[in-house]
């Protein structure tokens, strides 16, 4: 089976590559082979053993190859190889570039959704988050409160408030003048706005913790791959994983996280075209006023924060920028992810007003000081795609996608969904219907 997640990987530097347990007798023999041949000499004997090597590798049959080591696919490869399956993971850059989705140096984590299938998904992830920096030795999740905002008859807010009821998710709502005194007069909200406020908010180092399922999987016996381009994907019982530079790869199953080229793959593979569009969208940061940086630190009870409405404005803490706060438009302007237009900032004057209105004048509204981009990769519905491939790969290849710019905060229980799907054909982890392909009635065009 297959995986398909949004980065693929190949170490060129062959010595910094861990070498997994299933692969050390077969590399020994080739040793021996190859100093034992006629044709043996000092002068050549590198590039025949490489070669000899990647010969090898493309030989070998993977219990699973995933393709794409963004967030998602780094995640599967971490619970594969836990589960002691024999994982291989491919990214078509390097590894932890800044082209796709899951690079920078903030991300949200909330359990405020509209949504009711996502909130048990947000709890599972933090625990796991906090299960997997453990196993690594340093932190990647850091705790904060969080707060929504928005008019008090926003279908938004409201959705929200009812699901925290439904779950009994434990929460406040609070009025404009509440909401200043919690947050000790940072957010000034107008005084038919409401807020709900939640201890399940937080912080996720997004490069950090792409690192750090890399890590884990390494560690677990996964073996990484970056620079290699996964072009098609091919049936022969299991699966055949091809790439730009000529690499075959062969796995009884495949799991596909490409993120925003996510089309452009399952399209080649087999004349589906999901409606998933890729997104082009920035994150900016603000410099607070000098003499009240510390009122917007992470620990002290500043909180992650969204703002419902008109322009859906969300942010965070100072963490990563002293002195600066994260606060961004959620959305972008589609475009192709192999020709980045790295184009202007969409929604700016309304979120210059946002900026000055709720932190009254606490922090300079002119003009972001730093400006970021990163690429979404959003469904209609904004609800991810979960499913197996289908058509003639049946249950072989897996689809993790359309993450629609609010699923790295569930990165480990969507990895934990994927390798389940692999391994058992089902996951017991959350209902599917939310998430199959089904929904989008396609047709192949093949």
């Amino acid at each position: 089976m297959c995986v398909i997640t949004g980065v693929y990987h190949r170490k060129t530097n062959t010595r910094s590559q861990k070498i997994p347990p299933f692969l050390y007798t077969q590399i020994l023999l080739l040793l021996l082979n190859t100093l034992s041949s006629p044709s043996f000499t000092h002068t050549h004997s590198n590039s025949l053993l490489k070669r000899s090597i990647q010969s090898m590798e493309n030989s070998i049959q993977f219990d699973l190859i995933v393709v794409g080591a963004g967030v998602m696919g780094s995640s599967t490869a971490y619970y594969a190889a836990k589960h002691g399956l024999k994982t291989l993971l491919l990214e078509q850059f390097d590894f932890l570039h800044h082209r796709g989705s899951s690079h920078g140096e903030s991300r949200t984590i909330r359990a405020t959704y509209l949504q009711p299938h996502y909130y048990p998904l947000v709890l599972q992830s933090y625990k796991l988050w906090l299960e997997a920096q453990a196993q690594v030795g340093y932190n990647v999740y850091f705790k904060a409160p969080h707060l929504d905002m928005a008019h008090f008859n926003d279908p938004t807010i409201l959705a929200v408030i009812e699901n925290c009821r439904k779950h009994g998710a434990q929460h406040h709502l609070l009025n404009h003048m509440q909401v200043a005194q919690k947050f000790s007069g940072n957010f000034n909200i107008p005084e038919d706005w409401v807020g709900l406020s939640t201890e399940h908010g937080g912080v996720i180092k997004p490069s950090k913790a792409v690192a750090m399922f890399q890590t884990l999987a390494y560690k677990n016996g996964a073996v990484l791959k970056d620079n290699a381009e996964v072009t098609d994907i091919k049936n022969d019982g299991g699966v055949v994983v091809l790439t730009a530079s000529g690499e075959k790869f062969h796995g009884k199953k495949c799991v596909v996280t490409v993120g925003a080229w996510v089309n452009k793959l399952v399209k080649k593979i087999n004349g589906v075209e999901l409606p998933i569009l890729p997104v082009e969208c920035h994150v900016t940061y603000w410099r607070i006023t000098e003499g009240h940086e510390g009122k917007f630190a992470i620990g002290n009870d500043f909180p992650t924060f969204a703002s419902f409405g008109s322009v859906y404005v969300y942010g965070t803490p100072t963490l990563e920028y002293p002195g600066l706060i994260k606060v961004a438009v959620h959305g972008g302007n589609p475009c192709d992810p192999d020709k980045r237009p790295w184009g202007p900032l969409v929604m700016m004057n309304e979120l210059k007003e946002w900026v000055e209105g709720r932190f009254s004048g606490l922090v300079d509204s002119s003009e972001p000081v730093v400006k970021q981009s990163c690429m979404y990769s959003m469904t209609p519905d904004e609800d991810f795609v979960i499913d197996f491939l289908g058509g003639e790969f049946g249950k072989n290849v897996v689809l993790g996608g359309g993450f629609s710019g609010h699923g790295f905060k569930m990165a480990p229980v969507i990895g934990k969904i994927l390798t389940q799907l692999v391994v058992d054909g089902e996951t017991n982890e959350v209902d599917l219907k939310h998430f199959r392909i089904g929904r989008f009635n396609l047709t192949s065009k093949i």
